[in-house]
């Protein structure tokens, strides 16, 4: 007997699909999406055209061609060309901007590098150490930055001893010479033939390269260390050096003499380049070493432990294990403190050194006017370098991250 259910033939209706508007996810974010951007846009020709009618009304002329019209002011410090009368107000914003960009990137170099080493330091089981890492920290990351500024500029380098009193920092050699006036160094000039050193000094930094990777690629197959400084040291000094005797040592150097009341000849760096330099370096580096401080905490004890327990020394267990696995939560907050030291530049204006505030922003408005476009300008100079550190060093976090465990 078959007790099977009967068929009956009959398909379950599908539900009737309808289109609602306001409540499709996609429809509604792109919808959103065009909404702000139409209001953004409107804003935005509101500001223009309300601006351009304020300063016809007032008589201001507008737009970018007061770029092609010659300066009549000179700057103590250029790292290009420049002569009064002769030179435009657009060359005097690539001068503003090559001064800043220069204190800027010397600036992140010596803050990170003493970051670095002040951050390990403040974790040392020395307690003088740790005690004198601290007080750097405390001291300079509470102290505000201008009157930090303002401190190196009046009271250390505005008071160093005259020009007849020069201090020589190259210990006779005249060659790095420092008094009230800035630091005056010698500059060399290669020669012809000098370009065969510097592509011998290339070969020399790739055969260290080479040899390091098979260092490390034998020590991976077969674990046996191989001792690679002096074999490095050597190759980097020996090549060049031979190749620049054989060459006839074609490189002279042009020497700061004293002429008159100061020095001429060489390369000289004004008191409120070094003032910034010192104030930025120091502000800046206190604040990234505790980002590496808390960086290295965050990596487990045991990983320490595992390093030092299979024969590592202490400091290259923090090379090698410590620092690579901090990375990661160090590189964060330095994106920050890098971005933060070019727009922290801008505080040379209370010293007078030349960057592209007291440049374009300052002198150059007070001569020919044009505020918009000046203020704009100089803006969208620390918009652009700021979103450039931003984008490189998250690349960099990236693939840090990507590496981590």
């Amino acid at each position: 007997m078959n007790n099977a259910a009967p068929k009956t033939g009959l398909k379950r209706a599908k539900p009737k699909e309808t289109f609602d508007f306001f409540h499709d996810a996609r429809v509604r974010s792109v919808f959103y999406q065009l909404i702000t951007a139409g209001l953004f846009g409107l804003l935005m020709w509101y500001l223009v055209t309300n601006t351009s009618q304020n300063l016809q009304a007032r008589g201001m002329s507008t737009g970018f061609g007061f770029l092609n019209t010659s300066a009549g002011f000179d700057i103590d410090f250029k790292l290009i060309d420049y002569t009064p009368g002769k030179g435009t107000y657009g060359r005097i914003f690539v001068i503003g901007a090559l001064n800043t960009l220069l204190v800027s990137f010397m600036a992140i170099i010596f803050s990170t590098a003493l970051g670095f080493l002040v951050g390990v330091l403040r974790l040392s089981n020395n307690w003088l150490v740790s005690k004198v890492a601290l007080s750097f920290v405390e001291i300079f990351r509470n102290t505000p930055l201008l009157i930090q500024i303002v401190f190196w500029y009046i009271g250390v380098f505005a008071v160093l001893p005259a020009v007849k009193m020069t201090i020589d920092l190259s210990l006779g050699a005249k060659m790095l010479l420092l008094n009230n006036r800035g630091l005056y160094m010698a500059t060399p000039i290669m020669g012809g033939l000098f370009w065969m050193t510097l592509v011998a000094l290339g070969v020399a930094l790739a055969g260290v390269y080479i040899l390091r990777r098979r260092a490390h690629k034998l020590q991976e197959s077969s674990g046996k260390q191989t001792k690679t400084l002096i074999p490095s040291l050597g190759l980097l000094v020996l090549l060049p050096s031979a190749v620049f005797i054989l060459t006839g040592r074609p490189l002279s150097w042009d020497m700061p003499t004293l002429q008159g009341f100061n020095f001429a000849g060489g390369t000289s760096l004004p008191p409120a380049f070094l003032a910034l330099i010192v104030s930025l370096s120091i502000y800046h580096a206190a604040q990234i070493a505790e980002a590496v401080r808390a960086g290295i905490l965050s990596v487990s004890k045991g990983q320490k432990e595992a390093a030092l327990s299979i024969g590592l020394k202490p400091g290259r267990v923090m090379a090698m294990v410590v620092i690579p696995q901090a990375m990661p939560a160090i590189v964060p907050p330095m994106i920050s403190q890098w971005m933060t030291t070019v727009k922290n530049s801008s505080l040379a204006i209370a010293i007078g050194y030349a960057d592209i505030v007291s440049l374009f922003m300052q002198t150059t408005l007070n001569q020919i006017g044009h505020a918009v476009e000046l203020v704009g300008m100089t803006m969208a100079f620390y918009m652009v370098i700021s979103l450039s550190i931003s984008g490189l060093l998250n690349i960099y976090n990236k693939r840090v991250q990507l590496v981590e465990r």
